[in-house]
């Protein structure tokens, strides 16, 4: 614990300067799973990228002492030296514990466990003036919950306590085929009232065809094992596409229509052994599916051999850095829309007509959050047709997060396909608080800052800022919101350097 006295005493020095100088600043961490253009004045930041250790597993307690940057591999592989793991872990293994917090992070186990921060026992903070405290559920709950999601906007932080929980070697994961977005969410719903599964997302490849797949965990290898993580291995989501195509045999809605799960069809047919590990980062190889871009980016056939040769440059962590050296997070619908169950499928149906994008990720989240920044008000269609005032979330609401990430129609690299994609993304945001959600904010913002704040609570929001000092920090929308320039693509040549650009940081960034 002393060097990480000794790096928060430094960060504090730092922050303190700030504050007598009166300079508002930004911090870096050293890496990032945002899919924002991200630009740094190195006299205004503060530097923590060496907050990147786990400091203590307490196997009594069942809990870990975690600096911000750590990883999700690496706390992974720290916790499982004991049998134990996270509630939550994100699918990428680049995301970090702190970004998890002061974004916002779910996973396949959110259905049970909700957000990332829900794992979370007490933070240590930095405050804007260089004061070091801790904030917790009981003890200054309201900075413990206001800093969830809130980017940084609140002060630094600097170490967390995570809950832990017992594990097995293995998840014993089943596919279950659905045949429209209705019953995607029904099933969906069905599951998440099983307490015998510790996992639940889903995938929908078209309006017609998708899988919700259910996992297990377990020590016992009954059926075939397969595994994700290694270069001759399939990516996730085509292994998914693959299995429950072969075992549609169930007439379109059978399904989704039973109110349990005591007759799904679980055999060899539609239940797998996955090591552990490669399920909690099953979607790191190829990023979920966006991978498959790359190939036809660059004019490659896509295939089995291709993604073997490519292997390493089609991880999350150098796709990432390709990403934000290229540009092309600007030419690409990058968006999370966390809705509640009753709006999802109309959300999936709206998707589908305007923006034709698939596949589409599903992932369930508990509701009864206390964070300031995820406290949408779920309503019923009806209320919202008639206009009826917003209802108040419960501790039985579920979520729907809903992965909207792909190419829409015409994107290229002309001015008035921007555009199209500009309206498109607006169309989305009016869309989700239409219908009672929310949007992650670690993506492009095309709300204007009276839009942003029509969603949340920012008298709330600003006394806090007041309370903790934090004035002078750059606001949550400051810190998500577009660029005041216009990155339009104005011709096939800049789009054609941004792609070799790309490309090149591609082949040289390392996993």
């Amino acid at each position: 614990m002393e060097l990480h006295k000794q790096a928060v005493d430094q960060v504090s020095r730092r922050v303190k300067a700030f504050d007598k100088a009166g300079t508002s600043y930004r911090m870096y961490h050293g890496s990032t799973n945002s899919t924002r253009r991200i630009s740094l004045d190195p006299k205004k930041v503060v530097d923590t990228s060496a907050l990147n250790h786990v400091i203590q597993v307490d196997t009594e307690k069942n809990v870990a002492l975690v600096e911000p940057n750590v990883p999700m591999d690496s706390l992974v592989e720290a916790t499982l030296k004991y049998g134990l793991v996270p509630p939550v872990v994100p699918e990428f293994p680049g995301i970090t514990v702190g970004g998890s917090y002061s974004g916002t992070a779910g996973e396949s186990s959110s259905f049970k466990h909700g957000f990332f921060d829900r794992t979370i026992n007490w933070v240590e903070f930095v405050l804007a003036d260089g004061t070091i405290t801790k904030a917790s559920p009981r003890e200054r709950s309201d900075l413990f919950y206001g800093a969830v999601g809130a980017c940084g906007t609140l002060g630094v932080t600097t170490l967390f306590e995570l809950q832990l929980q017992p594990t097995g070697r293995y998840v014993e994961v089943t596919y279950l085929p659905v045949y429209s977005p209705g019953e995607a969410t029904m099933l969906l719903e069905t599951c998440a009232r099983d307490d015998h599964f510790d996992f639940l997302d889903g995938i929908l490849f078209a309006r017609k065809s998708g899988v919700i797949i259910v996992g297990r965990i377990t020590d016992k290898c009954r059926y075939i094992t397969q595994r994700f993580s290694r270069r001759g291995d399939p990516w996730f989501y085509l292994h998914a596409q693959e299995k429950v195509a072969n075992i549609r045999t169930a007439p379109p809605g059978a399904s989704a229509t039973t109110s349990s799960t005591s007759s799904m069809p679980i055999s060899n047919d539609t239940t797998e052994i996955v090591p552990l590990q490669d399920y909690l980062f099953r979607y790191d190889r190829g990023a979920f599916w966006m991978g498959s871009y790359t190939f036809s980016m660059f004019w490659l056939p896509t295939s089995r051999y291709t993604r073997y040769l490519l292997d390493q440059w089609l991880h999350t962590r150098p796709m990432y850095t390709a990403m934000h050296h290229s540009g092309h997070a600007e030419r690409f619908i990058i968006q999370d829309l966390i809705m509640p169950s009753n709006t999802a499928e109309q959300t999936i149906e709206w998707v589908d007509d305007h923006l034709g994008i698939y596949p589409l990720w599903l992932c369930p989240i508990k509701g009864s959050s206390k964070a300031l920044m995820h406290n949408p008000t779920p309503r019923t269609i009806a209320d919202i047709e008639n206009g009826e005032p917003t209802s108040k979330q419960t501790s039985n609401d579920l979520f729907i997060n809903i992965g909207v990430w792909g190419s829409g129609p015409g994107y290229d690299d002309t001015a008035a396909a921007y555009d199209r994609f500009v309206a498109d993304n607006r169309a989305i945001e009016q869309k989700v608080k239409l219908l009672g959600g929310f949007k992650w904010i670690y993506a492009h913002m095309y709300y204007t800052e009276e839009e942003f704040w029509e969603g949340y609570d920012k008298k709330a929001y600003d006394e806090l800022r007041k309370k903790y000092g934090a004035e002078k920090l750059p606001t949550v929308f400051e810190k998500i919101k577009r660029p005041d320039e216009r990155m339009k693509r104005t011709s096939e040549t800049r789009g054609a350097l941004k792609m070799l650009l790309g490309f090149n940081h591609l082949f040289t960034a390392k996993k």
